[in-house]
């Protein structure tokens, strides 16, 4: 333990050049899969993931919601896996499974003992060869997908955050609606739509598998052949959008009524791409304003001033141009508009001066800390090399040198950053009020 604190007290290039890089291979099958492995024998796992770049931003603007339906519909089973087996072949096999869909790409992976390997890449080339799509299967997910997004928009305090947070910033880049979908369209869609749209993004050449932990890969390159390299590649050019927000000029504001019984304050700035400069600027500003206990608006909307009993700023990072989401809840009797005059406060504070050098030594440690935390699990180390991958124009070795650009961030980058980014005209306010001051 004390070697441990003693290496978080170092300055953060000190740390960064005493960590072990990341080892790793990638290579490209014939029908355009890229594979991207790396070996580690510390514990008898491997994770196997695979990435499709498709989420809901390549989606028709009236059937919402097909990614995030997908996530749910491949689990259904395959030609060669019954219905409901794929979780349960996992699983008796002593590992676990997950997916995930965001604007930009779907992500499914398994966690098994390294001695399964060959079963887990078995059932993902199923899932990409012969995923079962039938009007049974289609039918019962309708109705998960939708139980799941009652719960989640309907029936969670605050839940509605993220749709009408997005739905008001964007007008025209599919970002505006958000990965969730609308039930309305997934009721709507026929059959042949769903297979239409797995023939069209879940192919090799649209996919990346990313495998981490114990494995031999002499044999695992001989098996992702075996299972993956007879698979067709796709004929046609596989859409993406190409629509640009328009720049904003004026802030747009509202008011949303929900069951909730404490107000809210909900803001997003539009910021940069992932990847780009700026990005890496707009994170940390965010995270001056936010990580920790001593953050600018902890410290001071909640802790000195008691307008909030929570307040919050993170990014979305999207690969088009996104959303720098702030947020804060009302203490009791504090009324919104109040409350948005101290974030506004603070986020004034951001333009207007330098953040002190101890802030900015502190934020570089956080950023390092977050960074080895990141990649301290074989399931964390597939999902970043796919990543990076996926969305930084195959620059896979960033899981090794992105700190570089961090620490290229100067104080005066997040200043300007946030002269930027952080303007009355780019943001988007809304003020969260319980249904029952509706009238």
């Amino acid at each position: 333990m004390k070697k441990i604190l003693l290496a978080l007290t170092l300055s953060p290039c000190v740390i960064w050049a005493q960590m072990n890089p990341i080892a790793f291979e990638e290579y490209d099958l014939d029908n355009g899969l890229h594979v991207i492995l790396h070996e580690d024998h510390s514990t008898p796992i491997v994770a196997v993931s695979v990435s499709y770049h498709v989420g809901s931003k390549n989606e028709d603007p009236s059937r919402t919601g097909f990614a995030h339906f997908f996530e749910h519909l491949l689990f259904e089973g395959s030609e060669n896996i019954g219905r409901g087996e794929y979780m349960k072949l996992i699983q008796d096999n002593g590992g676990v499974l997950n997916a995930n869909t965001s604007f930009d790409r779907t992500f499914y992976y398994e966690i098994l003992p390294s001695n399964q390997l060959e079963l887990g890449l078995w059932m993902e080339a199923e899932r990409m060869l012969h995923a079962k799509i039938d009007q049974i299967g289609v039918d019962t997910q309708r109705e998960v997908v939708k139980e799941e997004l009652r719960e989640r928009n309907e029936n969670t305090p605050y839940g509605s955050i993220m749709n009408e947070v997005f739905e008001h910033a964007f007008v025209e880049h599919p970002y505006r609606w958000t990965p969730g979908g609308s039930p309305e369209y997934i009721n709507q869609a026929s059959l042949s739509e769903f297979m239409d749209f797995y023939k069209t993004f879940y192919l090799p050449n649209n996919a990346c598998i990313s495998i981490a932990g114990d494995i031999n890969p002499v044999q695992t390159k001989e098996w992702i052949e075996k299972y993956f390299g007879s698979i067709a590649k796709g004929t046609h050019t596989i859409p993406r959008p190409s629509i640009v927000e328009p720049e904003k000029f004026a802030e747009v504001r509202d008011t949303v009524y929900d069951n909730i019984q404490l107000p809210a304050v909900v803001q997003a700035y539009h910021g940069p791409a992932q990847g780009t400069a700026e990005a890496y600027a707009v994170e940390m500003m965010s995270m001056v304003l936010s990580q920790g206990k001593s953050s600018r608006l902890q410290k001071n909307v909640v802790d000195k001033q008691q307008k909030a009993v929570f307040a919050g700023a993170f990014p979305m990072p999207s690969e088009d141009p996104g959303l720098l989401l702030m947020f804060g809840i009302a203490n009791m009797g504090v009324e919104v508009l109040d409350l948005e005059e101290s974030m506004n406060t603070e986020v004034a504070k951001m333009s207007e001066e330098l953040i002190s050098v101890e802030e900015f030594e502190k934020l570089r440690n956080q950023i390092e800390n977050d960074f080895i935390t990141g990649n301290s699990s074989m399931a964390g180390i597939a999902e970043s090399l796919s990543d990076y991958y996926l969305y930084y124009n195959g620059e896979t070795n960033l899981v090794n040198t992105e700190l570089e650009r961090y620490f290229k961030v100067t104080r005066e980058d997040i200043q300007a950053a946030a002269i930027q980014y952080l303007r009355t005209e780019n943001r988007v306010t809304l003020h969260y009020l319980p249904k029952t001051e509706k009238e």
